[in-house]
């Protein structure tokens, strides 16, 4: 534990809630730091208008929603957060902080105002046990081993509140991985009932699974064919998969995942690139 002099300097530094924030630990060396760099990079220019991004947005956010139920004064921790964007949606329902290893994606992050945000790893949060009422992790666990996953999850369980949720995000159905596999440093992708096994023996009890982005699903498994016949693209080229698609485009596909997202309010998808699940840990 730091003392308290730099406790609250490192707040301050970051906007953060002293009470929450309350020790640092080591990083990651910078050769693992820069290869989520280039990830970040193509995120932080697609994030605001992508239709995938959109579409977790809808999908998410009445998950967020019954998570909180109306708390007031809800404190939300994103893990891995990123550039920060998602601190803008957690934002509308209570004080959302969020860490990262990469001094990149929280630079992007200070540039645009979130300065709610640390640089710490997802396998030692540098914050005090039992202290949120909402823990997320979006599209993180994929790039972890085994180890640090099962570390990740055993933190997420620690800073969350008896009786808070966790809410996962993760890359789902090894029959989808292709070139964005290469950007996002993928290890594997995720069944049902793997994710669900990982959150129950972290200690969670799950309240909702279910794959998202089913709508997208035919496309995709052709193209990510196609992607493994030819070869898997070189870290360089893979950003194209990230790139914000001509208007027309990103317009129909954002329209079908908002459908689909209406959809996911009362039902839950068989198959689809991605697994959202909601878990509470027991009071």
């Amino acid at each position: 534990m730091i003392p308290q002099a730099r406790q609250l300097a490192n707040a301050a530094a970051y906007k953060l809630d002293p009470a929450v924030s309350i020790r640092r630990r080591p990083v990651a060396p910078d050769a693992t730091i820069r290869e989520v760099d280039r990830l970040l990079r193509a995120t932080a220019r697609a994030e605001d208008r992508h239709f995938w991004f959109r579409g977790f947005r809808w999908f998410a956010t009445p998950l967020v929603r019954q998570a909180l139920d109306g708390r007031a004064r809800a404190r939300i921790l994103d893990c891995g957060c990123g550039t920060g964007a998602n601190l803008k949606l957690l934002g509308r329902f209570g004080a959302a902080y969020g860490f990262d290893l990469s001094e990149v994606g929280l630079s992007i992050g200070r540039q645009a105002g979130r300065r709610c945000a640390a640089r710490a790893s997802v396998a030692a949060a540098p914050f005090a046990s039992d202290t949120f009422d909402l823990v997320t992790s979006f599209d993180v666990l994929y790039s972890l081993s085994e180890h640090e996953e099962a570390t990740a999850m055993a933190e997420m369980f620690r800073v969350t509140r008896p009786g808070g949720h966790v809410l996962i995000n993760v890359a789902a159905m090894n029959v989808l991985r292709g070139n964005h596999s290469v950007l996002s440093h993928e290890i594997r992708r995720y069944t049902r009932e793997t994710l669900g096994s990982n959150v129950r023996r972290a200690g969670f009890a799950i309240e909702r699974l279910t794959y998202t982005n089913a709508a997208l699903f035919l496309p995709l498994a052709a193209l990510r064919t196609l992607h493994r016949w030819r070869g898997l693209a070189s870290e360089a080229r893979a950003d194209q998969e990230i790139r914000v698609p001509p208007a027309p485009l990103n317009a129909v596909m954002s329209a079908v995942l908002f459908i689909e997202s209406l959809w996911l309010r009362w039902f839950d998808s068989p198959f689809g690139s991605s697994l959202l699940c909601l878990a509470r840990k027991p009071r």
